[in-house]
């Protein structure tokens, strides 16, 4: 999940700070005391407007340096960030009131071990400003203490925790929290993220993985499909619909090995692909665009062809600002070309899905997830006899049938389950979206919508947390 927070009242003791300071100062001027309950601390007492934003001004630089963290923020963010989520920190403090207000919060985090991935300032006096940064950065929750910023993300469907404090207790349409604790709870509680895994199962043995390792790993999935991706192999006679039905089998043969039940979950997809000619509806993609527009937010894990998530697109255009597609295929930006399985058995996909504006992470073979090499051996001391799945998947990655025996291969499709469970363990850029060459090669261009491309992985922390969910505690500290 990708967090958005604020600091004062939220991360901050800053009401306290300032009442305090003001009480003292009241004392100064008439000593009339707190005339107002209830509202915002800079309008409690009867000083004029004048008075208060005067002294505000020439104050609030000296009080910021008093501010405290909340009880437990850093503890709770920590954590919340061990588990893979995204932080970042969003604050109105660029507003002409402070001399450096980048440098100063940055030193304040610092000084309180307050974690966090990106930090954003906005102007507090344009509440929009703060919406549109968590539009932009596709945060999935905001906290703050703010009616009115919580409303503008509540019209741009982005969920939001209310703060409490003594001036936004008469809010009744956002949940209200009360301590680091009880967001912690809420989060860990309500974050299962809704899935679509679209995969070409009996391709080769790594959607095996794959799907085991998203099974294993429902305390932070809300599986709500699992979609068959088209393959097929000229050279070994195995065309789509041959393919597609020996990888729903193999889905359920996988699923019921780990008591997951199926019932309503399994959809055979495009029995052809788009650059073939091949437009047609299908159980898969007409699933996809239902759960789409059903939840609030879907993730698409695709680690196949991209052809069912392109024709729910083109079919469905709607449901472009309600999915983000996670997508191995295709080698690293630079690379001479993409000439790698998932690409090039349907380019038009890709096009489809690049040009569509879709919120999109790709996942580059080479040299990147190629990184996820691993050796027969290993893997049988770690898995062997573990379960009767452990030993198929040892098994099928010695020899999958269709590329022979292998003592050392990449599980590929085990990266998108991990980025989804982690997205710490991965280094990323954000680009303008390429254009497609005639070649298949990326042409970089400017002034296009954003695609994030992994640049590099943690393959022991990947590799650790598969083998530990599926059944092997030793960790792998190559």
């Amino acid at each position: 999940m990708r967090i958005g927070i604020d600091i004062d009242n939220v991360l901050s003791n800053f009401n306290e700070v300032l009442l305090n300071d003001y009480i003292n100062h009241d004392k100064e001027l008439r000593n009339n005391g707190i005339i107002k309950n209830n509202v915002y601390i800079r309008d409690i007492f009867d000083w004029t407007q004048d008075e208060e934003q005067q002294y505000y001004h020439d104050n609030i630089e000296r009080l910021a340096n008093l501010f405290k963290p909340i009880k437990d923020c850093s503890k709770y963010i920590k954590e919340l960030r061990d588990k893979g989520h995204y932080i970042c920190i969003i604050s109105g403090r660029d507003n002409r009131e402070y001399s450096d207000p980048y440098n100063m919060t940055i030193e304040w985090l610092k000084k309180y071990a307050i974690e966090y991935d990106k930090l954003i300032l906005t102007n507090a006096y344009n509440v929009q400003e703060k919406a549109d940064v968590c539009i932009e950065n596709k945060i999935d929750l905001m906290i703050d203490d703010s009616i009115k910023v919580c409303e503008k993300c509540l019209k741009n469907n982005i969920n939001s925790l209310l703060f409490n404090t003594d001036y936004n207790q008469n809010e009744l349409r956002f949940k209200r929290v009360n301590d680091w604790e009880e967001i912690y709870n809420y989060i860990m509680e309500n974050h299962k993220i809704n899935v679509i895994l679209d995969t070409d199962t009996y391709n080769e043995c790594d959607d095996q993985f794959a799907l085991a390792y998203m099974i294993k790993s429902q305390d932070i999935f809300n599986i709500n499909a699992i979609t068959i991706a088209p393959y097929s192999h000229k050279e070994r006679n195995e065309a789509v619909i041959s393919g597609r039905e020996k990888s729903y089998n193999e889905v359920l043969k996988i699923c019921n090995w780990l008591n997951f039940d199926t019932t309503n979950k399994v959809f055979k997809g495009a029995e052809n692909y788009i650059q073939n000619g091949y437009d047609e509806s299908n159980p898969a993609i007409d699933k996809i665009i239902e759960i789409a527009l059903k939840n609030e937010k879907t993730y698409i894990m695709a680690i196949g062809a991209i052809t069912n998530i392109a024709l729910a697109i083109k079919k469905e255009p709607k449901i472009i600002n309600k999915i983000e597609v996670i997508w191995l295929g295709g080698n690293e930006l630079g690379y001479k070309d993409n000439l790698e399985y998932n690409f090039k058995q349907d380019i038009q996909a890709v096009k489809i899905v690049f040009n569509s504006k879709v919120n999109l992470t790709v996942l580059p073979c080479k040299d990147v997830v190629s990184k996820l090499k691993i050796d027969i051996n290993t893997l049988k001391e770690r898995l062997t006899n573990k379960s009767e799945l452990c030993n198929y998947l040892v098994d099928r990655f010695y020899n999958d049938g269709y590329h022979g025996i292998q003592k050392e291969r990449v599980i590929w499709d085990i990266s998108v389950i991990a980025y989804m469970i982690n997205s710490n363990w991965f280094k990323f850029k954000e680009v303008s979206c390429p254009n497609i060459s005639d070649d298949t090669s990326y042409k970089l261009i400017k002034d296009r919508h954003k695609v994030k491309f992994i640049t590099d992985i943690n393959r022991n922390d990947i590799y650790n947390d598969l083998f530990e969910k599926l059944g092997d505690n030793n960790e792998i500290n190559e």
